[in-house]
């Protein structure tokens, strides 16, 4: 038998293309902490396919057939800010690489001005334990989280930052957002990750930090009040006890990427 003759050109390419939105699906449920949901609802779907199509059982399918009905509706309540993250991706011209690193050149070059003076303002503000958390927008927007705070829309200097997060400072206690090579807004309010992953000495700032970065590609740099300690979250992902050098290494790689 010509395996060919069956299987076409439009076939494999259809394949591919499924089996690539599940490992993209895969990996952002795995970034986003709600891996363990999907797994649950495909397993869901796994096992109401076997008995009510391979095993024929018609009472139990019946049952399952009510629940695969909502579906559709339970995904979009369950994954709403996967689903939103997943479009901004998808439109972001992060995912035309090979435009993007022809087109921006100058571009990048120009977001690097502005890492030395964050980086200028979470040493000083690590010598003297002053809490920060400082978000760096990338391709997606953070405007709804911007709306939350108060409007800056000033040019990144590493002592204004440093007046923002001041202890007796009313904005103090929120996210400062740099957008467009400029603090476009403090005092932001921010999800916060329920990932028990973490290590349970780190607080909201922590907490808030890996939320951001997990709901949109934003990079968040936070200054710990209790140790002073630097660390950056970053897809998912938190980076603890960072140097000064470290910092700006990372910054300015992430801002290339």
């Amino acid at each position: 038998m010509n395996l060919f003759g069956i299987i076409g050109l439009k076939d494999i390419v259809d394949i591919l293309l499924v089996a690539g939105l599940m490992f993209y699906i895969y990996k952002l449920m795995k970034d986003t902490g709600t891996l363990n949901i999907f797994i649950g609802f495909l397993s869901f779907i796994i096992v109401w396919f076997l008995l009510a199509k391979v095993f024929d059982m018609q009472l139990i399918g019946a049952i399952m057939d009510k629940f695969t009905d909502a579906a559709l509706f339970v995904i979009v309540v369950l994954f709403q800010d996967q689903i939103k993250r997943f479009f901004n991706e998808v439109g972001s011209h992060q995912r035309w690489r090979f435009l993007n690193k022809f087109l921006h050149k100058a571009e990048n070059k120009d977001k690097q001005k502005w890492v030395m003076p964050v980086v200028y303002a979470c040493m000083s503000m690590s010598k003297s334990k002053t809490g920060a958390l400082i978000v760096i927008q990338q391709h997606m927007s953070l405007d709804d989280y911007a709306r939350t705070g108060d409007v800056i829309d000033a040019t990144i200097n590493n002592r204004l930052l440093e007046n923002i997060f001041f202890k007796n400072s009313p904005l103090h206690d929120g996210a400062v957002i740099i957008a467009g090579e400029k603090i476009e807004a403090a005092g932001c309010i921010l999800p916060v990750s329920h990932d028990t992953g973490l290590p349970r000495y780190l607080g909201l700032r922590h907490r808030s930090a890996l939320g951001i970065s997990q709901a949109t590609d934003a990079i968040a740099v936070v200054v710990s009040e209790e140790t002073g300690n630097i660390s950056y979250a970053y897809r998912g992902e938190m980076h603890l006890k960072l140097s000064s050098t470290e910092l700006e290494h990372s910054l300015s790689a992430l801002i290339q990427a």
